[in-house]
């Protein structure tokens, strides 16, 4: 039985380590000691290996840790592989000089055998770089000015079909056998956005069709045999004025034609959706803290409840037979594991100060990880049995760690593994528990101070603050009742509406404010949901993360 090996890379360098005692580095990889490498990456079959350092892009293979290629790409900053590893995709930031102020091309296809470039390609905005394969790569699309090209047999030299004409937002191929589809996100000035399917390559035919208003952007997910896929919408604002999360939505859309919007049954953001690798089911963690998490099959119809906790996020195990609740960012460090096919929850675990999750490929253990920037102290990962059991903790000392991924393998490595409810053994955490008292500021600490963030890290808190959300929210809708009634009265007042129509200007400025600070919130959270996924935020990202607490109190006077 092959041992998951597990990549980290920090600002030492990147190493490879087992994962399973003695967990020792793999002696066979070339560990890079450099602080220069920027980012690593398996292919999807695992047989190869790539990083970023300095100026080169590196290529070895697993199955003796060789280097097969180092290829000079000075802008380097993110990778990509085809969907059966083919090819890796190298990113560079478009830039433009004063001898060159047209660009150049940003965006390399090479061989992953030997380094080889196939095409380079100009991609001005960093939005949807990244060309998408079927899972057989007989097809290969990308995007350009709101338009899709698509490629056949690894020719990038000769467009073979495009959808043009519908200033596409987003796209996805469609992953698993063939016939192959293509759902794309159509946002509209005026009216509803659409998402709509299409079934390669026939552009002329809908499939489906799904219309939903308030959706300026959408997330796509595909289940993994390609019938279905769901789509989160969403707008950074709510024109209802209800949420400073703006408008969402969650709509499923199906080979066969069918449509459906997802009803959930808790006010709040939607966190979170992942649908399980049997591809009949998925998971969704929604509503105002505490969330809820709720199975749901193909008709959007419950399935199963797992209740209330401190969850944003959502991971089944590569065998689905385990589902994983979990809570990041300025949410309590909590994690909850479910047998689903039992119906069964096998344990609750705290993992603090977690920016990072992923399962290991054998479905029995998953690694957390504590990384810069998101949190510069107390960087390290753990790895865990399913069980509950802490295995092993490798703490990374003054140093800063930035990314831990496992290996991927063929699929038919590892076997479905069997749930025992019985702990293995395990270590005691060596890293202090985070305290679970609300964090109070130096100025409001000694004082009656009450936090206003409907994500606080307490779950002790939770249930005050929906009490409090729900008093805030009786009183706003008493005075939008009180002042429609006065505005009748004024209306009757040739005084009362002069001076009416002097402050209308302030109250104008006023909504002005309250649309700028939901804006600004809104983008806050999408951040948080950034760094929940483990994706890197830079300086002006996390500087932004800072003004949250000070916008809510500003939110809260205006309101008022």
């Amino acid at each position: 039985m092959a041992i998951p090996n597990i990549a980290v890379r920090g600002s030492t360098g990147l190493t490879l380590h087992q994962s399973e005692s003695p967990y020792d580095p793999v002696s066979k990889f070339p560990s890079d000691v450099s602080s220069t490498c920027k980012f690593m990456l398996f292919s999807p079959n695992g047989k190869h290996f790539a990083w970023i350092n300095n100026s080169k892009v590196v290529i070895v293979k697993t199955s003796d840790w060789k280097t097969i290629a180092e290829v000079d790409y000075p802008k380097a900053a993110q990778l990509a592989y085809s969907s059966k590893g083919t090819f890796l995709i190298v990113y560079e930031p478009f830039m433009t000089t004063p001898s060159n102020p047209k660009g150049s091309p940003n965006v390399h296809i090479i061989k992953t055998a030997d380094g080889q470039l196939v095409k380079s390609l100009e991609y001005r905005d960093y939005k949807l770089w990244t060309p998408q394969w079927s899972s057989d790569e007989k097809i290969c699309a990308r995007f350009l000015n709101g338009d899709v090209l698509f490629y056949e047999n690894s020719n990038f030299d000769n467009i073979i079909h495009r959808i043009k004409g519908l200033k596409l937002n987003n796209y996805s191929i469609s992953p698993g056998n063939q016939p192959l589809h293509i759902l794309c996100f159509i946002p509209a000035k005026t009216g509803p956005s659409n998402g709509r399917l299409f079934q390669y390559p026939d552009f002329s035919t809908i499939v489906a069709n799904k219309s939903f208003f308030q959706a300026d952007r959408v997330e796509i997910f595909w289940n993994q045999k390609g019938t279905a896929s769901l789509m989160l919408t969403s707008t950074d604002v709510d024109k209802t004025g209800a949420s400073y999360y703006g408008k969402q939505g969650l709509h499923l859309i199906t080979s066969k034609g069918d449509t459906s919007q997802v009803i959930v049954n808790k006010e709040g953001p939607l966190y979170n959706a992942a649908w399980s690798p049997s591809s009949n089911e998925f998971c969704v963690i929604y509503g105002f803290m505490p969330a809820k998490a709720t199975l749901y099959n193909l008709k959007c119809d419950p399935v199963i409840e797992f209740g209330t906790g401190t969850f944003n996020a959502v991971y089944y195990n590569p065998f689905g037979n385990i589902l994983l609740l979990a809570g990041f960012g300025n949410v309590q460090g909590n994690a909850e594991l479910w047998d689903i096919n039992g119906k069964k929850k096998i344990k609750k675990i705290e993992i603090p100060d977690t920016t990072f999750l992923q399962w290991s490929p054998d479905g029995k253990h998953f690694v957390t990880a504590t990384t810069a920037p998101r949190l510069k102290v107390s960087n390290g990962y753990k790895i865990w049995h399913y069980s509950g059991a802490l295995l092993h903790e490798k703490p990374w000392g003054k140093d800063e760690l930035y990314q831990v991924v496992w290996q991927n393998y063929p699929q038919g490595t590892f076997k479905t593994p069997n749930i025992v409810f019985k702990a293995v053994e395990g270590i005691a955490s060596s890293q202090p528990i985070a305290s679970k008292q609300v964090y109070r500021p130096p100025h409001a600490r000694n004082s009656d101070f009450k936090p206003t963030s409907l994500h606080e890290d307490s779950s002790l808190e939770t249930k005050n603050q929906s009490k409090a959300y729900l008093k805030m929210k009786k009183k706003r809708e008493a005075k939008r009742q009180a002042k429609q009634m006065q505005d009748v009265e004024d209306s009757n007042d040739d005084k009362q509406n002069a001076v009416k129509i002097i402050d209308e200007p302030k109250d104008n400025e006023k909504q002005l404010r309250i649309k700028k600070i939901q804006s600004d919130l809104k983008s806050i959270n999408r951040f948080k949901t950034l760094q929940s996924s483990g994706k890197e935020l830079d300086n002006n990202q996390m500087a932004r993360l800072k003004l949250e607490n000070g916008l809510l109190a500003e939110l809260k006077q205006l309101q008022l």
